[in-house]
């Protein structure tokens, strides 16, 4: 393997590689066009896409892509043009998504479960004025309402039932997609791998989130490193069923489900949203192979009364992402899976290839793995990010590599203050140990600062979660007038699992945290706070606290 450039920081991970997986292979870069070009070309009369029901070939998807470019560059959509995709997963979004592609213009992703506020902000800074969406329940009345409130000019309309699906909603402002076909360009548009292919929205859980600039580089590199990345059994390419059901408005989903199994001949089962019976069902009728998932769902196949019963013997491969998966969580899905999941760490900025856990690694809380080929991780000081810190101590985790993104837009001062030297500063506090294997901590906006020790709500939720009546959790600092701040923790219990107490946790906990970090509130809910990908917010559980602690403005006196 190849030694560090003069400079560059040690990769002791190297050591820790699997068997005949390299560090140093190369990544190859290409554009979102040429990718699919490539994939039609070599798998062109395997199936693509599954989806109700109805298998789409690598040909006939690429025959999609095609017209609908035809069709959009006549409507005046050229390189550079930002446009909003409001779709769920249908295959209007691989169409849609990679036509715009082709044309060298920009995605700007949108979530049905967008906040109107959030939906208008998105589409006023990226300065996309049209909107693509489908006829399935409730996002066609959305997608108009953007117009009427004068954020965009123009709605498209992608019908399900040219998938498969029943006839939807309809509207004459509204064009419609299959309308819009047409022969492809005669000659395409000029698109560079450095090109902004995707403006992907991130964070903004307390105020509006920013979009990180993806380039055609960035998530091509992306899909060769996950290539790259052989541990354990080869899963031969153009073999595997995927499950489909993580939402590819999602990076997680766009890039380690739908730009790579299609560069791979894979077939995808896409499914418009996650249901656990659906999905157990898919496993063991259609032999699903590859399982992307997330906690949530994990959490959610576990309660589910068939997944003991399920034959989950086809799966290959069982991959979770998105979010940190609890210790014990993940313990009880292998358990249920009979297999080891596939465990790492990205950010929306990495495209999100970042790191993985190898199959031989001792599973231990927090451990995030290895960078995965061709990505640089350190851990630098958080008062000095030019300062590289040695294994064991806790610091902020640092990134560079050819998936990082090109900056935020309209942004240009956060854009220089999260990178230094070309490391790209995560956000995220971790350490790496002597032998390369790094282990996440906690996010450094979550840090809670409690009578001088540093305290790391993901710690504590870890220990939560070993509660047999724990359901999910989440921890944060609420201001403690002694300790300057103290964790709360907010938690939803099992089916008919009797009412937890803050003295029956602490005392399950003793031997488990230290004082310092021992919970000084508890909070029972019926449910907890959710981002549109799944992810568990405890940043919104942060602004009602902080609401909390207003103090209510009384009348003046008469």
């Amino acid at each position: 393997m190849a030694e560090p450039a003069p400079g560059a920081a040690p990769r002791p991970w190297l050591a820790a590689y699997p068997p005949g997986c390299r560090w140093d292979a190369p990544i190859a870069v290409t554009t979102l066009g040429e990718l699919l070009d490539r994939a039609v070309a070599r798998w062109a009369d395997r199936p693509a896409l599954e989806y109700r029901g109805r298998r789409v070939s690598y040909r006939d998807l690429g025959l999609a892509v095609d017209r609908l470019a035809g069709g959009l560059r006549r409507l005046g959509v050229a390189p550079g043009l930002p446009v909003g995709l409001l779709l769920p997963n249908t295959p209007w979004h691989p169409v849609c998504f990679l036509a715009l592609a082709k044309l060298g213009a920009r995605v700007v992703h949108l979530s049905p479960l967008d906040a109107r506020r959030v939906l208008h902000h998105k589409l006023s800074d990226s300065g996309a004025r049209l909107v693509v969406t489908t006829d399935l329940p409730g996002l066609l009345p959305t997608a108009l309402d953007l117009v009427e409130a004068g954020v965009a000019d123009r709605v498209l309309l992608g019908e399900d039932a040219a998938w498969g699906g029943e006839a939807g909603e309809a509207d004459p402002r509204a064009t419609s997609l299959s309308s819009l076909e047409a022969e492809p360009p005669a000659e395409w548009p000029s698109v560079s791998p450095s090109d902004v292919a995707l403006l992907q929205y991130t964070g903004g859980t307390t105020g509006l989130p920013k979009a990180a600039m993806l380039t055609h580089a960035n998530l091509t590199a992306t899909v060769d490193i996950y290539r790259h990345w052989q541990d354990g059994s080869v899963l031969a390419e153009g073999e595997q069923r995927v499950m489909g059901v993580l939402p590819l408005f999602h990076i997680y989903a766009l890039s380690s489900v739908l730009l790579r199994h299609l560069a791979c001949g894979n077939e995808i089962l896409l499914r418009p949203r996650f249901d656990a019976g659906t999905a157990l069902h898919d496993i063991e009728a259609r032999r699903v192979t590859i399982m992307p998932g997330v906690p949530t769902m994990w959490i959610a196949l576990l309660k589910h009364p068939d997944a003991p019963r399920t034959d989950v013997s086809s799966l290959r491969a069982c991959i979770s992402g998105g979010a940190p998966l609890p210790f014990e969580v993940g313990a009880k899905v292998e358990a249920l899976l009979g297999q080891r999941l596939h465990i790492g760490w990205g950010m929306t900025e990495t495209s999100p290839a970042g790191t993985r856990v190898p199959m031989a690694a001792r599973l231990r809380p927090g451990i995030i793995g290895v960078p995965l080929p061709g990505v640089d991780l350190r851990v630098v000081a958080l008062d000095d990010p030019s300062r590289a810190l040695a294994p064991g101590e806790a610091g902020e985790i640092a990134i560079r590599g050819p998936n990082v993104f090109a900056g935020y837009l309209n942004q240009p001062a956060e854009t220089a203050a999260a990178f230094r030297d070309g490391w790209f500063l995560t956000g995220d506090i971790g350490r790496m140990e002597a032998d390369g294997t790094f282990f996440l901590m906690d996010r450094r906006k979550n840090m809670i600062i409690s009578g001088g020790f540093n305290v790391y709500p993901a710690a504590i939720e870890g220990a939560i979660y070993e509660h047999p009546d724990v359901n999910e959790v989440v921890v944060i600092g609420i201001p403690d007038a002694y300790r300057g701040q103290s964790a709360k923790a907010f938690v939803t219990l099992r089916d008919g699992a009797p009412p937890l107490t803050l003295d029956v946790l602490k005392s399950f906990l003793r031997d488990r945290l230290g004082r310092h970090e021992m919970p000084a509130a508890l909070e029972l809910r019926n449910e907890l706070p959710r981002s549109p990908a799944g992810k568990l917010l405890a940043s919104a559980l942060v602004a009602e606290e902080m609401a909390r602690s207003v103090p209510t403005q009384e009348s003046p006196p008469a």
